[in-house]
């Protein structure tokens, strides 16, 4: 086994580790999930309700220059609807003609935090719109991942900021024989992992 793909390996090992970690974090704080839903002890979601800012307060708390460019922020949602809209037809059409997995955009989009009982109404919004926004980036980049690892997967010449998790199964830069033996293998193991 390459170095590099040991090295992939412990990055997954940890992965699982951070999992484990987050788990229990849910203990700490006195949560549990049943069925999809979070469910806080009693004596906590009182004390959390407790901790809420009234608007007055949190309105108070903004800078004029934050609340002036508040439109822009939200206006995001116009181009990132259109592009999920794109986004699924595009699953809907090619993903079955070429038998790549689809991705399931529940696995990517969570919409828990506004469910909070310490935030006010607007950072419940706040909380919806960065859990959509946030949750349909990584959506889109699973796709466009399935998508690489269908047509083109090559690593990069120059080192990327941000790789997707399937990148690092790429074949080299400049590996013209690695293409031609592994092309079908990679694609096959794109269908069989999902």
């Amino acid at each position: 086994m390459s170095r590099l793909k040991e090295l992939l390996n412990e990055i997954r090992e940890l992965e699982v580790r951070i999992a484990d970690e987050i788990s229990k974090e849910a203990d700490e704080f006195g949560y549990t999930i049943k069925r999809g839903k979070v469910l806080f002890d009693e004596e906590i979601s009182n004390s959390h309700r407790q901790l809420t800012k009234t608007l007055g307060e949190f309105l108070g708390e903004c800078s004029w220059p934050g609340l002036l460019v508040s439109p822009v922020v939200y206006s995001l949602i116009i181009p990132v609807l259109i592009f999920d809209v794109f986004v699924f037809v595009y699953q809907l059409v090619c993903f079955p003609a070429y038998k790549i997995p689809k991705v399931r955009r529940r696995d990517y989009i969570a919409l828990d935090r506004h469910k909070l009982q310490y935030l006010n109404i607007i950072e419940r919004f706040n909380c919806l719109y960065c859990g959509y926004v946030g949750g349909f980036i990584s959506y889109v980049q699973e796709v466009a991942a399935r998508s690489e690892q269908y047509w083109c997967p090559i690593k990069h010449a120059k080192q990327l900021e941000g790789a997707h998790s399937r990148y690092h199964d790429f074949l080299t830069y400049g590996d013209a024989d690695a293409y031609v033996t592994e092309l079908h293998r990679i694609r096959q193991q794109l269908r069989d992992n999902e």
